[in-house]
């Protein structure tokens, strides 16, 4: 199935479906289809990411955070992800995906998610932050949640969360070694 149908199928759906408070877990039971492999014949680890995408897109619909988005002239931005493989997913094989609200700071919301075949194994995990950016940069949690009628309290981080930062300002601080040759 075409990524585009995949978003139109996503739009409808999460427009039918009931409303969530923010920091609820939702899930969505899908399956492997023939443009999700890669040459090895299993899901390829990217689209992993882009089912993410989707499965964010249902988040911000069902929440109305998609409204107060277009309403604040805002826009979602992914601010990285980390993902763990675990177990290949096949062509044609239905899995679970599970998606959550984990932790919060002033700016970024991170989001856990888990891959699980239909018998529970967990073939892929990982965490996923995003934020609303408007004209002036990253928009303050606080306003954002406001919007939405609800008082943002910040969520303490999950220990992988702490340690998946710390490994993002290492490798940006890494960067600096690449500028001035000194990697190999």
């Amino acid at each position: 199935m075409n990524l585009w149908l995949r978003l139109a199928w996503t739009l409808l759906r999460a427009w039918r479906l009931p409303r969530i408070a923010p920091g609820a877990t939702i899930e969505r039971r899908m399956r492997v289809w023939p443009g999700d492999l890669d040459i090895n014949g299993h899901m390829n680890n990217g689209r992993y990411l882009t089912i993410i995408d989707l499965m964010l897109v249902e988040y911000f619909v069902r929440s109305g955070f998609a409204r107060v988005m277009l309403e604040s002239g805002w826009r979602p931005m992914s601010g990285g992800a980390v993902i763990t493989y675990r177990k290949g997913l096949m062509p044609g094989q239905r899995y679970l995906l599970r998606f959550a609200l984990a932790g919060a700071d002033h700016v970024w919301n991170y989001m856990r998610f888990e891959f699980q075949r239909e018998d529970g194994t967990l073939c892929a995990a990982g965490y996923m932050k995003g934020a609303a950016v408007g004209r002036a940069g990253l928009v303050p949690n606080a306003e954002s949640y406001a919007r939405l009628g609800h008082a943002f309290e910040s969520l303490p981080l999950p220990v992988a969360v702490d340690h998946w930062l710390a490994a993002e300002r290492a490798a940006i601080d890494g960067r600096a070694d690449l500028v001035r040759g000194e990697c190999v």
